[in-house]
């Protein structure tokens, strides 16, 4: 029966959905996460009659046909790039985006990677750079003797000496755009990188028009919400389990023509 095939379809198609959820979820608390979204498209349609088809030699036509549809696929997993709530850490290297942009970041393969996580620090050089030792783009390095430093909104870094009153540029915050920002590619580690899809980045100061500005000593939450998370989780349970009703269904049916005698 094409029902098992299509219901089959149907729990695969929320299994995908049940799993998207979970990793929204699960990074609920990471730093500068967008949730995602599953989307789904029907499959191929079979016609067994033909909308518009002539019905009889006077020209009458079928006004809606019979097509039987096999089910459903998944079309895509979209990521939501909406901002997540600024969070007060206090750190000193901490750094938000009020509105458009990310960070770039050096991968050790010399690759250009992008992220809106900017809970940075500083090695043992001074560089700032990411959890994971990764430099932050462009370079900044942060003089031994500073006691605090300041960042601006238009990303303009800036430190203190002790005794030295006067502040010292030692770098700028430039961020990057994109034209498609659900486009990107994530690689784990609160990093993406550019696609075809993305468009290539462009690159710019914070507060210019197109890129948001720095809140220093903050942090972005992730975007997730529970409540919604939550929500969809129980529709899409629901959803497995009546595309399991319909196998089973299905089946019971099967069984009764198989008893059927001659």
């Amino acid at each position: 029966m094409r029902a098992l095939r299509t219901a089959a379809s149907g729990m695969a198609a929320q299994q995908l959905n049940v799993e998207v959820i979970s990793n929204n979820i699960a990074n609920m608390n990471t730093i500068g996460y967008k949730r995602q979204r599953a989307e789904f498209q029907d499959l191929l349609y079979q016609n067994v009659e033909r909308m518009g088809a002539q019905s009889s030699t006077q020209g009458t036509v079928v006004p809606t046909g019979i097509q039987i549809g096999a089910g459903v696929k998944a079309g895509a997993v979209y990521r939501v790039t909406d901002q997540g709530t600024p969070t007060n850490t206090g750190g000193m290297f901490d750094m938000a985006i009020d509105g458009r942009g990310y960070f770039q970041v050096l991968m050790p393969s010399g690759e250009t990677a992008y992220t809106r996580a900017g809970n940075f620090s500083i090695n043992g050089e001074g560089q700032l750079v990411t959890d994971d030792g990764y430099a932050v783009q462009p370079n900044i390095n942060i003089p031994q003797d500073a006691v605090d430093v300041q960042i601006s909104k238009s990303g303009q870094v800036q430190v203190f000496t002790d005794g030295n009153t006067t502040p010292q540029v030692v770098g700028q915050i430039e961020l990057a755009s994109f034209f498609n920002e659900a486009g990107l590619e994530a690689i784990g580690d609160n990093l993406l990188l550019e696609t075809a899809a993305s468009g290539p980045a462009n690159v710019g100061a914070p507060g210019e028009i197109g890129y948001g500005d720095i809140l220093h000593k903050f942090t972005e939450s992730s975007n997730v919400d529970a409540v919604s998370e939550i929500s969809a989780l129980i529709i899409a349970q629901r959803a497995y389990e009546m595309n399991s009703k319909v196998i089973s269904t299905a089946d019971q049916m099967l069984s009764v023509s198989a008893q059927v005698k001659s």
